[in-house]
């Protein structure tokens, strides 16, 4: 039988990412609280861009 967490990284960044959090109060709220615990990674799209980076460098 199938687990019910099936992940998918683009699902993922669209409901949590920095865009999707920018969009509601709640959202900002989350941004703000984050900035003000000092935390250098604000969302999960930043974790994406890093990724993306690590692997265009595989790549070439």
């Amino acid at each position: 039988m199938k687990r019910t967490y099936q992940p998918k990284n683009m699902r993922r960044i669209k409901k949590l990412g920095f865009m999707a959090r920018n969009k509601t109060v709640g959202g900002k709220r989350v941004l703000k609280r984050k900035r003000a615990k000092g935390k250098k990674e604000l969302s999960v799209s930043e974790e994406y861009k890093l990724l993306r980076k690590k692997h265009k460098k595989n790549i070439r």
